[in-house]
């Protein structure tokens, strides 16, 4: 991670000020908790170190969680070189589970042997999850090495799930926001999902300037239909990452992200937009303002072809690539 001093605490402190606008009412008691529970390990720790969580946890009272999260963002920092402005378009790609070798992961998203980007590609943006939240990539540490054997740009992007009953009883009693409600459980389970990436990539030795938050719809963990619920899982990954200084951005479409969370906005961060199967140009389209997702900065196209997730950056982007990647 490549902190920039008082420049990210700054923007963790505006991002943090939107999110803490939001209220913490529960319009929604009644709403769909998921789907059944799979194991996880907790966030606060490496995936290979279990504990048992006290159900009071420490909800309220960040002030311990801070000196953790302080301790993972220098475990995540990393020194590089300026990396030079460009003036054209940089193509890149993303990995994550499904290019791991067959067979690995959790059941529901067993991994599929696709393969590694294209030699044109000057970045890739590695996924942290086995799809939904508290599964770590299961390849994550080969694909880093993959990435810095050929001294390519990285990112990192993690996908955003909704808990089920178990996780939101394991996980929401814990964090910064009161869990008096629902709606602040739902909150802290979703602080601990970025806490939890945040220990990913620092075992896996990824670091990044920003982690891109993927919102849409999760096959096997679905979100529930209530939005407000959605949205403060959302709420609390975002706010995670704040915490431990990492800038933030989204990945999504448009109808997806409405389709999720309605139109909760984060106060306009980054965009990152996917065009689907379709084509280089359409990607680029996708970096016009009638394709914005929340309102903010467009910096990637994203488009599938031949079994592989192609990137584009948005016009303007290359001059200051530093600013969205780390150089290995």
């Amino acid at each position: 991670m490549r902190l920039r001093g008082a420049a990210a605490t700054a923007a963790a402190g505006v991002l943090l000020s939107l999110l803490g606008a939001c209220a913490d009412d529960d319009p929604g008691s009644g709403a769909d908790d998921g789907p059944a529970a799979t194991a996880s390990p907790t966030p606060s720790e490496s995936p290979t170190r279990r504990r048992d969580l006290d159900k009071q946890g420490d909800a309220g009272q960040p002030g311990e969680d801070a000196s953790d999260l302080a301790e993972m963002a220098e475990d995540l920092a990393g020194e590089q070189g300026e990396i030079p402005a460009r003036l054209e378009p940089v193509q890149g790609a993303d990995v994550s589970w499904p290019q791991c070798p067959k067979g690995m992961g959790i059941p529901e998203k067993r991994t599929l042997g696709l393969p590694m980007p294209v030699e044109e590609a000057e970045f890739v943006v590695i996924g942290l999850t086995n799809g939904p939240a508290f599964t770590p990539n299961p390849c994550l540490a080969d694909q880093v090495a993959w990435v810095r054997e050929r001294g390519l740009m990285a990112a990192a992007y993690a996908v955003t799930s909704f808990p089920d009953r178990a996780t939101l009883e394991t996980y929401g009693w814990d964090g910064p926001y009161p869990a008096q409600d629902r709606l602040g459980r739902l909150k802290n389970a979703g602080y601990q999902q970025a806490r939890f990436n945040l220990d990913s990539m620092s075992e896996a030795g990824l670091t990044s300037p920003v982690v891109w938050i993927d919102v849409e719809p999760v096959p096997s963990f679905e979100w529930s239909d209530d939005k407000a619920a959605n949205a403060a899982v959302v709420e609390g990954v975002a706010r995670g990452y704040a915490d431990a200084g990492m800038d933030i951005g989204v990945y999504s479409t448009p109808y997806l992200w409405d389709v999720v969370v309605g139109d909760f906005r984060l106060g306009g961060v980054p965009e990152w937009r996917a065009a689907g199967q379709t084509s280089r140009d359409e990607a680029l389209a996708r970096c016009e303002s009638d394709w914005s997702i929340q309102g903010g900065l467009a910096v990637m196209g994203q488009w599938v072809a031949d079994s592989r997730d192609h990137n584009i950056t948005c016009p303007g982007i290359s001059a200051d690539l530093g600013r969205w990647f780390h150089q290995y």
